[in-house]
């Protein structure tokens, strides 16, 4: 505590005055443009990986960056509040695109890779069987991630599984069939500080270094351009 106590007395005294306007602004309102879906990971701060302001991302964060599927009527199989995150933020405010990240050391992917279970805590384990899916398909032998250690492998397979779980909602089923909406799987190897992005053309992450920022920068921008809403990109 003593940290946060003191950063934030830094922050009043040599951080707020430049941000005075821009929070003045938000008090009015938020209009994020992106979803942002990652761990609870004390290593893993989407602000700072992308250099945002308050504002800018609207993120929702828990252990292993997991999103439990809806049932047909568009209900959560578990709990509600991924769901509501959602709906809200695909519902009431600009989001264009929804990003899952997941990293590489995960605690999460690591206990799903010792069976899921977790003595002393029923909860934990209870959210960890979302996992499943992902580790079947680890075990399917696919070639996502191949080289890695087998959970750093497990969690960019749990990055594509969760955005198949995003599908099963109605309302972003609903945007990516009118193109308006894109998803997009990250993965963040903290050793490197280097953020990966999943390129479906080549069944594999790869680093979003200047050569590749750059290819999607295009491909973002000529996905809008080709229609009033967006292109989705799956």
């Amino acid at each position: 505590m003593k940290k946060l106590i003191r950063g934030l007395l830094d922050f009043q005294r040599h951080t707020l005055p430049s941000y005075r306007t821009t929070f003045a602004r938000l008090a009015k309102g938020q209009s994020p443009d992106c979803l942002f879906i990652s761990c609870s990971d004390s290593r893993v701060v989407p602000n700072l990986l992308v250099s945002t302001d308050p504002g800018d991302l609207f993120t929702v964060r828990n252990v292993g960056n997991l999103v439990p599927p809806a049932v047909l009527n568009g209900h959560s199989t578990a709990d509600r509040s991924e769901a509501a995150a959602i709906e809200f933020s695909l519902g009431f405010l600009p989001i264009e695109d929804v990003v899952v990240c997941g990293h590489s050391s995960c605690g999460a992917m690591k206990a799903i890779l010792a069976g899921g279970v977790v003595d002393g805590a029923p909860n934990l384990e209870q959210w960890l069987a979302h996992g499943a899916p992902s580790l079947k398909a680890l075990q399917e032998n696919t070639r996502v991630g191949v080289g890695l250690p087998e959970a750093d492998r497990l969690s960019q397979l749990n990055v594509l599984e969760q955005l198949e779980h995003l599908k099963t909602y109605p309302i972003v089923r609903d945007r990516l069939a009118a193109g308006t909406l894109r998803l997009h799987g990250w993965w963040f190897d903290i050793g490197a500080a280097q953020v990966h992005a999943y390129r479906a053309d080549l069944g594999r992450f790869v680093p979003i270094d200047e050569t590749e920022g750059d290819r999607l920068l295009t491909e973002l921008s000529d996905a809008a351009g080709e229609q009033p809403g967006l292109r989705a990109v799956q």
